[in-house]
């Protein structure tokens, strides 16, 4: 997407049809996938007319839902059938940018204005009144009566009440790490007692955390410190712009960014950063704690739905400074966003894949744009949309060369396969053997990284070849040995591992085909039975206490061994770890993916960079079939710049992204016959224009995702096209039954 197209941005949603006002409607739009307005009358006298942006209940049907006034009723319906809005909520307005928001991603995205409010107004239940909990105080000039006995926790209680201080009961349990036996006992000897909550205090939950600013920072390189003052500038400045920090792994663009972080709150702006796993944060969010004394408040779906409620009350009233989350934290109703990071820009987990289907980054700069704040993007391995765009000029771009505090790069060394072969039945490499076992004799750590999760990724009747499928995908079923199950990674399907094959009934006969990471650490426990293994996967991370358990045994040096998937290849330091191995680094480039060269480098970039991170110096092995295959040569030489000069020059040459435009149709129902019917009437009606390509319809490589049938177009057009009004009016041409869906996706990720 180029951040600067504006073409979206005016009257293409809801606000921009307000034409045709008629005295006393109101226009309000509703959290349902639908491309209109309601008009409303206002709530009947004494109640307030309600503005733009409020929060109301209204009634549709026989239903009650919210809906957020858009401004001006626009309809033609007969005054006498409108029905009046029945309230409003106490919470603050959504924010005039962000319902230009909401216009601007619908009609960006193909979408319907309500699934996008859906995104900003995602916890209906915070509408209604906080919770008014009673709160534990200290009782002023109250002595303790003689005898009392003061235990550790009773001390902590106190403390934590000194000043005046009030905590719910649940907040200060959890805080001081005891019972309600202790609450008892200070409430009988008259130190402390319940009081009526705070006026106006949100007791959802513990009391919002409030960055301090001023905490001086790290010291920071010549380098650093030119970045920081450059992106302080920005801030100080303001406007829209937006800055590219381009550093090698462990260069320090955290502390960089850090700045203009504190920069923005000393301006008495909110700010968002934008993680790829929020839930895989865990040193980020120390580091934040270390650097401005508190964490910040989190968004992502491992939170409570009382921790919901109360974090998007404190976003929308301003009182959240700093939100840290994943790709929904950008659609929360910012009332003062002044700055908005986006780190590991480079990462496709940005790109959502369900629903409404958009990439955080791109919709990050045009949030920044239509609110004209600065935005920053991070990466040791930009992409190449990021690239284009500072080389047209669009975006600026800082440079971390080196790694912070003397540490270097460490050296890549290609494993060929073909020459350095594992014994039969193996996966791992002599040379890779010996190189952990040197790790582990040193004292060191270790880490082995396939992109491939469970035990095997097919499992075959050795007698009839029968191969075990998910039923209602077109692809093979995972095994997970430790889990005892096959598995689907796209539906979620489970199924025990059966002793007979149901193609020859024969039994004993199945074999695991190929290696997981469960595999992987089948093969090191013999190997290397003394050595302390773990596996650090989506599996076994299945929340942020997961990985915060994790780490805090690596940097305890409590683990030797860490075996995962491309999770470990996100912002870990961990100072020991010396060797990265990678098993099978030809696995990303296989497949029709445009993307699959620059994708397998990035990945393979950033998990060779967990290595060597402190004073001692790291090595990286990469076994591959393909030595010769640029990505490899890019790895082992250093020439990240010379590979993405030939992978743009590939892409300008053949009109792709990001120099040319991509939007894909996915027409997918139960009824495969019905989703031919449909795709083939859109391959009809694709549009006739000399510079636009359609291709297909064709079953997608997922032909059945989910028990649903799937068929794909892909309309491909150049830069100056606006394609989203051609796919509009295509999409308008054909009729589409109930019990098919075709879904519009714009710049595509994902070709399955």
């Amino acid at each position: 997407m180029d951040a600067n197209d504006t073409r979206f941005s005016q009257s293409s949603g809801p606000s921009g049809r307000l034409a045709g006002r008629l005295a006393g409607r109101l226009a309000v739009l509703l959290p349902l996938p639908l491309g209109r307005l309601y008009d409303y009358l206002p709530p009947p006298p004494p109640a307030p007319r309600p503005e733009p942006g409020a929060v109301v209940e209204v009634p549709l049907g026989p239903r009650r839902l919210f809906g957020v006034v858009w401004g001006d009723g626009v309809g033609d319906l007969a005054p006498e059938r409108l029905r009046a809005i029945l309230r409003a909520f106490a919470v603050p307005p959504v924010p005039a940018v962000s319902r230009r928001f909401v216009d601007w991603v619908a009609a960006y995205t193909l979408s319907a204005p309500g699934q996008i409010l859906r995104m900003v107004v995602s916890v209906p239940a915070a509408l209604a009144p906080p919770k008014r909990t009673p709160i534990w105080r200290a009782v002023a000039d109250a002595a303790a009566p003689a005898g009392f006995k003061w235990t550790p926790a009773r001390r902590a209680v106190m403390a934590m009440l000194a000043g005046g201080a009030g905590r719910t009961q649940a907040d200060l349990l959890a805080a001081a790490g005891c019972g309600t036996a202790v609450l008892r006992g200070l409430a009988d000897a008259g130190l402390i007692a319940l009081a009526p909550p705070d006026d106006g205090a949100d007791r959802d939950g513990p009391p919002v955390p409030v960055p301090d600013w001023q905490r001086p920072g790290p010291t920071l390189s010549a380098d650093q410190a030119a970045a920081a003052e450059a992106l302080r500038a920005a801030v100080a400045t303001g406007g829209f712009s937006v800055t590219v920090i381009d550093g090698v792994t462990g260069s320090g663009k955290t502390e960089v960014y850090f700045e203009a972080v504190a920069a923005a709150l000393a301006a008495g702006h909110q700010v968002l950063v934008l993680l790829p796993e929020i839930a895989l944060g865990t040193q980020w969010l120390a580091r934040f704690a270390a650097r401005f004394g508190v964490e910040p408040c989190l968004w992502h779906s491992e939170l409570t739905p009382a921790r919901r409620r109360a974090t998007w009350r404190a976003v929308a009233t301003g009182a959240a400074r700093v939100v840290v989350g994943a790709r929904s934290a950008l659609f929360l109703p910012y009332p003062a966003l002044g700055l908005v990071v986006v780190d590991e820009e480079h990462e496709p987990a940005f790109k959502q894949e369900d629903g409404v289907l958009y990439h955080a980054r791109d919709m990050a700069v045009a949030r920044a744009k239509l609110g004209q704040i600065p935005i920053v993007l991070a990466s040791a391995t930009p992409s190449l949309e990021t690239l284009a765009n500072v080389e047209a000029g669009r975006y600026r771009c800082l440079v971390l060369p080196a790694r912070h505090g003397g540490a270097t790069m460490p050296p890549v060394e290609l494993v060929d396969l073909c020459r350095d072969a594992p014994e039969r039945g193996r996966w791992l490499s002599p040379r890779v053997c010996q190189a952990i076992q040197a790790a582990l004799a040193a004292g060191d750590q270790a880490m082995l990284f396939l992109n491939r999760r469970g035990y095997a990724p097919l499992t075959i009747c050795r007698g009839c070849g029968h191969r075990l499928a998910c039923p209602n995908c077109a692809t093979w079923l995972v095994d997970h040995r430790r889990a005892g199950s096959l598995q689907c990674h796209h539906c979620g399907h489970t199924a025990p591992r059966p002793g007979t094959c149901p193609q020859c009934e024969r039994t004993g006969l199945f074999a695991a085909c190929g290696p997981g990471v469960e595999r992987i650490a089948e093969e090191v426990a013999e190997l290397f039975p003394h050595a302390r293994t773990a596996l650090m996967t989506s599996d076994t991370l299945t929340g942020p206490e997961a990985g915060a358990t994790l780490v805090a045994k690596v940097l305890a040096h409590e683990l030797d061994l860490l075996i995962g998937t491309q999770v470990m290849a996100k912002g870990h330091h961990f100072p020991l770890l010396t060797l990265v191995g990678v098993v099978d680094a030809d696995l990303g480039l296989a497949g029709g993916d445009l993307r699959a060269a620059e994708r397998t480098y990035q990945v393979l970039h950033q998990v060779a960079g967990r290595a060597g991170r402190a004073e001692r110096p790291g090595r990286v092995l990469v076994q591959t079939h393909m030595p010769e295959h640029e990505v490899m040569q890019a790895l082992a030489s250093g020439g990240r710049d010379r590979f993405l000069a030939l992978e743009a020059a590939s892409r300008r040459e053949l009109g792709l992204p990001p120099y040319g435009r991509l939007v894909a149709l996915i027409v997918s129902g139960a009824d495969a016959a019905a989703v031919e019917a449909v795709a083939t009437a859109l391959g009809r009606t694709a549009p006739r224009d000399d510079r636009v390509t359609v291709l297909g319809p064709a079953p997608a490589p997922l032909a059945l995702l989910r028990g649903r049938h799937r068929r794909r177009l892909l309309l491909k057009a150049p830069r100056d096209v606006a394609v989203q009004p051609l796919v509009a009016r295509w999409l308008l041409s054909v009729p589409i039954p109930s019990a098919v869906r075709v879904q519009a996706d714009v710049d595509p990720y994902s070709f399955l």
